[in-house]
């Protein structure tokens, strides 16, 4: 199952309980509110046990301010429904400084995880656990 926007893109494995995500451009309220919305549908077959997300955030550009409070509100659901690692992927230091808000928002500083490269988030995920799928959603080895 796969899905995505021109703003994000999920690739769910739901062998290995991973939601693989891509996020493109700059946010606004609507692409927050409708990724979510996305998402929720996306992700519903591993809710009922402990998964993992993986995020490329390489190619997000910035949000407006509202955007943090919505991405907030969606990673507490998140913990509600049994997500117990956030593991992403960035290296814009303005989109860092937006992400650890999101994270405080949402509550979920203590399972979220930052790296620069996408091999450090794959063997990150490994580490906690979960067996990654190299070669899903352009997350390559």
């Amino acid at each position: 199952m796969s899905g995505w926007s021109f703003e994000y893109s999920f690739d769910l494995d739901e062998k290995h309980s991973v939601i693989y995500e891509k996020i493109y451009g700059i946010w606004r309220e609507t692409t927050a509110r409708n990724y979510h919305e996305d998402f929720v549908k996306e992700v519903t077959p591993i809710i009922d046990r402990p998964w993992a997300k993986l995020i490329d955030l390489s190619n997000w550009k910035t949000s407006s301010p509202e955007v943090i409070e919505i991405v907030g509100e969606h990673l507490a659901w998140c913990v509600e429904h049994n997500m117990v690692a956030s593991i992403n992927i960035i290296n814009n230091p303005v989109t860092y400084g937006q992400l650890m808000r999101m994270f405080a928002k949402g509550k979920t500083k203590n399972i979220s995880q930052v790296y620069r490269t996408r091999d450090e988030g794959l063997k990150a995920l490994k580490e906690l656990g979960f067996n990654p799928d190299y070669q899903r959603n352009g997350f390559t080895k």
